[in-house]
C-alpha cells in the first residue's frame, strides 16, 4: 500500500472513532507512515514543533496514545522508552504477523510465522484471546 492510501485509511479510522480531522493529526500520521519504524514521542514532537511552534509534548503524546488505542499505531517499549510506529496491519484485517525490532534504530522486519500453536499446546484448556510476539536485537545496519 502506498503512503497516500495508508494516510487516508488512518484518517478514516480517526473519523470513525469520533476524532476530528486536523492538519496536525494528519502531519503526525504522515510522518509515522514515512518513517516506517518505531519512534519515540520526543522525535515526533521535535518534528512537529518545526511546523507548529508551541505544540506541547503532552498533546503529541496524547495523540500517539489515542492513535494506538484505535489501532492506527502500534506501541512497544525499547530501552525503557515507549515508542510508536504506524500499524502496518491497520488496513489488512486478516494479515497476521510479528516483528523483529532493532533496539538501536527502531527499524522493523516482518516475521511471517507465529509461535502460538506451540504455546497453545503448553497450556491446554486455556483460551488465548490475544498475543504479541516481538524479537529484539540489532539490525544489519546497527551491528
Amino acid at each position: 500500500m502506498q503512503n497516500k492510501p495508508m494516510i487516508e485509511h488512518a484518517m478514516t479510522i480517526l473519523k470513525e472513532n469520533g476524532f476530528k480531522y486536523t492538519k496536525k493529526r494528519e502531519a503526525i500520521i504522515t510522518y509515522m507512515v514515512k518513517r516506517n519504524r518505531y519512534l519515540p514521542a520526543k522525535e515526533i514532537h521535535e518534528f512537529m514543533s518545526e511546523k507548529y511552534p508551541g505544540l506541547s509534548y503532552d498533546t503529541i503524546y496524547r495523540n500517539l496514545h489515542d492513535f494506538s488505542e484505535i489501532g492506527i499505531l502500534e506501541e512497544t517499549e525499547l530501552n525503557g522508552e515507549k515508542k510508536f510506529r504506524y500499524n502496518c496491519c491497520a488496513e489488512l484485517e486478516d494479515h497476521h504477523h510479528h516483528h523483529f525490532i532493532c533496539t538501536v534504530c527502531g527499524k522493523t522486519k516482518e516475521l511471517n510465522i507465529c509461535p502460538m500453536d506451540f504455546f497453545q499446546q503448553q497450556i491446554p484448556g486455556c483460551t488465548i484471546e490475544s498475543h504479541r510476539f516481538e524479537i529484539l536485537g540489532r539490525c544489519e545496519d546497527c551491528q
